[in-house]
């Protein structure tokens, strides 16, 4: 309670940009894939080499992707993102950089969200770069394949799925509406680059913070740890609340090691009523 008290006053003080991670949606029902709520995830992720040069692949990939969907696409925001999003109303967040490709924050009130790897909820034709809404895409797939269905062993928290490879004879990969090219969701796969714009701007927003608040992410990869580094590097206070070890701790002066959606609420109750610093 001593770091949560503490937390609070960083929060109070204004200035704070949030950099948020998979944890942050586990209690919406997406599992993490290195926290104490998930498993480690036994199949390698989607790569962009191979979504493009192996059919193969990418019809595997659509079909678990279009059975995850179903637990993605019902998700809805938990008391962590409605808590962030609070924040941002009282006047205490300068920027919201997230890992996640769920658009929870979104659902649970937040603007202005800069997602580093996209969203899910959308499809972008990689020949005409048409983009439409997944929902359409759903419905497409459907129509193309009636009656597929699978057992599902295990959801990723990017829609991805664990199931027998048996079990994809047969699916029907469906292409762009506008030109009839290739159909990728508009996320970033392993092996592509986050768009600079995304990156810049976030760098943008730790350069101008008091804090930078990490929320459910192990900091694993390069994409979102290289925050915690500039922010570290220049001297901005970095804390962290996260179930479990994370690689920004050795930056961190403060970390809270407890499930959001219980700390964020309190962080807001404590924050609430309390004017925003001149």
């Amino acid at each position: 309670m001593e770091r949560v008290d503490e937390l609070a006053g960083w929060v109070g003080d204004g200035g704070v940009v949030v950099l948020s991670g998979a944890g942050l949606s586990t209690e919406s029902g997406i599992p993490d894939y290195r926290g104490p709520s998930g498993a480690a995830r036994r199949a390698t992720p989607m790569t962009f080499q191979a979504f493009t040069r192996d059919p193969v692949a990418r019809r595997r990939y659509w079909a678990r992707s279009h059975l995850g969907w179903r637990t993605i696409g019902d998700a809805r925001p938990n008391a962590g993102h409605r808590a962030v999003a609070r924040l941002q109303e009282l006047g205490r967040l300068d920027g919201l950089v997230t890992q996640n490709v769920d658009g929870l924050h979104q659902a649970g009130g937040a603007h202005g969200v800069v997602e580093l790897h996209g969203n899910l909820a959308r499809v972008i034709c990689l020949d005409c770069g048409h983009r439409t809404g997944r929902a359409e895409l759903e419905d497409r797939l459907d129509a193309a394949n009636p009656g597929f269905a699978a057992a599902v062993s295990q959801v990723n928290p990017d829609g991805d799925v664990e199931i027998d490879d048996a079990e994809l004879e047969g699916f029907t990969v469906v292409g762009c509406g506008a030109c009839g090219g290739m159909l990728k969701p508009d996320v970033v796969y392993f092996g592509e680059t986050v768009p600079p714009e995304r990156v810049s701007r976030s760098f943008e927003l730790v350069a101008g913070a008091r804090t930078l608040l990490v929320l459910g992410s192990s900091l694993t990869v390069m994409s979102g740890r290289r925050f915690v580094l500039r922010a570290a590097k220049q001297g901005t206070r970095v804390a962290i609340v996260n179930q479990g070890v994370t690689r920004g701790e050795p930056y961190a002066q403060l970390t809270v090691d407890a499930p959001l959606g219980r700390v964020l609420p309190e962080i807001v109750r404590r924050v609430e009523g309390v004017p925003v610093p001149s």
